[in-house]
């Protein structure tokens, strides 16, 4: 089983859920955050006054699927969260050692 953990614009969550849907994925954790990278943040002007923004939100997406759809997901993730701007995001994909669904006991990918 695979975790991946992708950082997107928030604008295009609605979009990604329903590409990811379509593949099959059932469920996944969604988490508002702040953070900067290449962007290192911008500064915008409110009422006249300039102010920097270091951190940008985001939408964090947390996802366990089996080994082997871990690439079609990642894949789809990137083609529909793709503005081509600076700031997209960032995907990272890890190994889980276990799962399980506290309703019923069940592990692993019968968890998922």
């Amino acid at each position: 089983m695979k975790l991946i953990i992708a950082t997107i614009k928030p604008f295009k969550l609605d979009e990604v859920r329903e590409a990811l849907t379509e593949i099959g994925v059932r469920g996944m954790m969604v988490t508002e955050i702040k953070g900067f990278g290449s962007q290192s943040g911008h500064t915008e002007i409110y009422r006249g006054a300039e102010y920097a923004v270091n951190f940008v939100p985001k939408v964090k997406l947390e996802i366990v699927v089996p080994a082997a759809e871990a690439d079609a997901v990642v894949d789809k993730i990137v083609t529909t969260a793709r503005t081509g701007k600076i700031g997209d995001g960032k995907i990272f994909v890890l190994d889980v050692e276990k799962a399980m669904r506290v309703r019923t006991g069940e592990t692993d990918e019968n968890a998922l």
